[in-house]
């Protein structure tokens, strides 16, 4: 049976393989020869699934097709291979099939099949507004700033918006951000983009709402949603946690040769990143082990739910928190800004964290057991692979073969999401029609 979570975990499958394929042949890498297949394999998990990680050099290994390809794969991925599909049958038939719409609500998040059409416009259009925004900043700075000839810094600028609002991380410079890090006209538009994208649609399309009540002149004062709320108010906390941290922590070490204000600016930007972006603009090899530990926690929450971001999410973080708070003060039910959350909620909320450590740290102990590299090193790669965040310490190429397709195998569950991997797994819902007697085990 194909249901719609299904469907969505086979298009993912379905576009890995055609990236694939078309980064195997000869003309998408710089030499005669073309790509192996591992090379291919994970690069077209890692752009189609949002991550960034990488065993080749982006910008030395791939020709411009091939640079290209990995661009069309980041797009793909960023709107959703059902958002996509539905996409081309509103421009060829102007409707969208019953199917369809279910496919894409559960792509999308949304449970509203009414609303799939405007959803399915609104991500396209919100997507490539935002891109062409940011492409058009970059572009003048890298053409301007650096003597960069317009056709090559068009598309850096083109490239890299893209790969930050879809929070990809890929760039295509070797060394990725470290040669810009105290340039605020490129880390700044990069920075921004990665939000607004790892904020989740839902967010962005109900900010967008709001901005056309105000507009109107009947317009009501009208409460923000819980969902756009908590996503709002979590993210704010995390991204300035990150930002302390890393000054801090790093202030010393690899922040001590740069000056004030770029220090801050490093700071900032790394404590952006690890909202599944992957952008890096310092060696993350050098780094204090307790910065690695904070950005292994920050990658693990990632961004908001519906959008671009991996992660168990940051709702789902919250959840969590007002569920321990709850039981804390011994209060019957959880409330977040005096909305009470569902039991079913929190059982999903549960389930995605409790799916999300396992992925982590099963992984986790079998690269410790079968390769040389200590515990801090493969739990941020690992992290950085299920929470489709693409930071890394440099030692994924290093890695041996089945221990990238670990890594390929964690990407690609990051990005469909544990509880959609669930839903997809369980072929029919049982509901039992009677209730079982109560019983109290110790707990602690």
């Amino acid at each position: 049976m194909f249901t719609p979570v299904r469907v969505v975990a086979m298009g993912f499958l379905a576009a890995i393989a055609v990236g694939t394929a078309l980064l195997m042949v000869p003309a998408a890498r710089q030499s005669v020869e073309g790509a192996g297949v591992m090379e291919a394999l994970f690069t077209s998990t890692s752009a189609s699934c949002l991550t960034g990680l990488a065993v080749v050099d982006t910008p030395t290994y791939w020709s411009r097709f091939g640079q290209a390809v990995i661009l069309a794969l980041i797009q793909v991925g960023g709107l959703g291979i059902m958002t996509m599909a539905s996409l081309v049958g509103l421009l060829l038939a102007n409707r969208i099939g019953l199917r369809a719409r279910l496919n894409t609500a559960a792509e999308a998040r949304t449970s509203d099949l009414g609303e799939v059409r405007a959803v399915v416009v609104g991500v396209v259009r919100v997507s490539l507004a935002i891109e062409a925004i940011i492409a058009t900043a970059l572009t003048a700075r890298f053409a301007f700033g650096y003597d960069i000839p317009l056709p090559r810094a068009l598309w850096l600028g083109v490239f890299h918006s893209v790969s930050a609002f879809n929070n990809a991380g890929f760039a295509l410079f070797s060394d990725n951000m470290i040669g810009f890090a105290e340039d605020p006209w490129i880390c700044v538009p990069l920075m921004i983009a990665v939000v607004i994208g790892g904020l989740g649609f839902p967010v962005l399309f109900e900010v967008g709402r709001r901005i056309r009540q105000n507009r109107a002149a009947h317009a009501r004062n009208r409460r923000w949603s819980l969902h756009t709320r908590v996503t709002v108010v979590v993210t704010s906390i995390l991204l300035a946690a990150g930002f302390v941290a890393v000054l801090a922590l790093e202030w010393s070490g690899t922040l001590s040769q740069y000056a004030l204000g770029s220090k801050v600016l490093i700071a900032a930007f790394q404590g952006v990143m690890p909202r599944t972006a992957g952008f890096n603009s310092v060696d993350y090899s050098q780094m204090d082990e307790a910065t690695l530990l904070i950005t292994d926690v920050l990658m693990f929450i990632g961004g908001g739910s519906g959008g671009t971001a991996g992660g168990i999410k940051v709702t789902t973080f919250a959840v969590l928190l007002f569920i321990i708070l709850a039981e804390v003060r011994g209060e019957k039910s959880v409330t977040v800004f005096n909305r009470r959350i569902d039991s079913r909620l929190q059982r999903q909320a549960l389930t995605v964290a409790a799916i999300g450590v396992a992925l982590v740290v099963v992984p986790t102990v079998v690269l410790l057991a079968g390769t040389r590299f200590d515990l801090n090193t493969l739990l941020f790669e690992v992290t950085s692979a299920f929470a489709t965040v693409g930071l890394s310490t440099g030692i994924t190429a290093a890695l041996p073969a089945w221990g990238q397709l670990i890594l390929v195998v964690l990407m690609y569950l990051g990005r469909i999401g544990p509880i959609t991997l669930v839903s997809a797994l369980a072929a029919r819902q049982h509901r039992r029609r009677y209730e079982l007697p109560t019983e109290r085990p110790l707990i602690g």
